[in-house]
């Protein structure tokens, strides 16, 4: 299959920034991701992202100054500064090694919630755009409506319907002074320098103010759905806390802090999910199906979670 313009464009600029770092390049070379709203390819040590058409550029420059700032947080960017190739916004940066995702007994569950408790404990810039947390949950349930009828959609978009105005995007965040990564998930950690260097969160693209109960939204919601041993979510939410987490209370039931960030993730992974069964025109396999039950619960029970585990 022959590339399209943007992604060979993208992997000559990796190659050329890769060699202008290290001359003696080894020339491994890799598409990481080749998605409509993210282009991402590997040189050597130089990766190169080509962000979302709809970028805001200012967002974006406010989101790479931070990371600059938070090395010990955030990986940082190789320049300070995007660039346009085929009218998108591209930026570089080092290559880190990721969580390997079939070895589950080594995921960084503790360096995670250490980190993310860092990041939450920064004070936010001035002007940084809200986290877009919320915006992609609403984006998800619009791509399952636009999807066509499907009989595990009613208890989803049902479970949307119950949430806040906030959670779905449609009025302001009740905190937009904590920041907040917008995205947590395992494979938003990377080893910097490769391939055992300290941990580092990626992906600025959702950085932003808002609710910092979100970014612990994820493996809340795999918890109460029973997709996430309670063994590594304790490990989580105990590195979290130890750190001075912000989101939760320090001991005690975190439940009333994560109760509609949690129900929000999991309607977004649902509707996702959804959606994909019908454009491959096939049933909800067994996660699917239990994701799409959880949001069915939600609407038979009162808030304070919910979708399985929690009371």
């Amino acid at each position: 299959m022959t590339a399209h313009p943007l992604l060979t464009e993208l992997a000559f600029r990796a190659r050329v920034e890769a060699h202008e770092a290290r001359p003696a390049c080894p020339c491994d070379a890799a598409t990481l991701a080749d998605r409509p709203d993210a282009t991402v390819v590997r040189h050597a040590d130089t990766v190169a992202k080509a962000h979302a058409p709809d970028t805001d550029p200012a967002g974006l420059a406010s989101r790479l100054g931070l990371a600059a700032r938070l090395p010990g947080i955030l990986l940082p960017p190789l320049a300070p500064a995007a660039v346009t190739l085929h009218g998108r916004l591209v930026t570089f940066w080092p290559y880190g090694a990721p969580v390997d995702p079939d070895d589950p007994d080594l995921a960084p569950w503790e360096a995670a919630g250490t980190l993310l408790a860092r990041l939450h404990r920064t004070p936010a810039p001035a002007a940084l755009p809200e986290m877009r947390g919320p915006a992609k949950a609403a984006h998800a349930v619009a791509r399952l409506r636009a999807a066509g009828p499907h009989p595990a959609a009613a208890p989803v978009l049902s479970a949307w319907r119950a949430l806040p105005a906030w959670a779905r995007a449609e009025a302001r965040m009740p905190d937009t002074a904590s920041l907040c990564h917008g995205d947590l998930h395992l494979g938003q950690l990377v080893r910097h320098p490769a391939p055992d260097g300290p941990w580092r969160l990626i992906d600025v693209d959702d950085l932003g103010v808002g609710v910092p109960a979100w970014d612990l939204a994820r493996p809340a919601a795999w918890y109460a759905c029973g997709l996430l041993p309670p063994e590594e979510w304790a490990r989580f939410l105990a590195a979290y806390r130890a750190e001075g987490g912000p989101a939760v209370p320090s001991d005690g039931d975190p439940w009333a802090a994560l109760d509609v960030p949690a129900r929000a993730l999991t309607v977004q992974t649902a509707a996702r999910s959804v959606t994909k069964s019908v454009g491959e025109g096939r049933a909800l396999d067994e996660v699917e199906q239990c994701l799409v039950d959880a949001c069915a619960r939600m609407g038979s029970l009162p808030p304070q979670l919910t979708a399985g585990r929690p009371k």
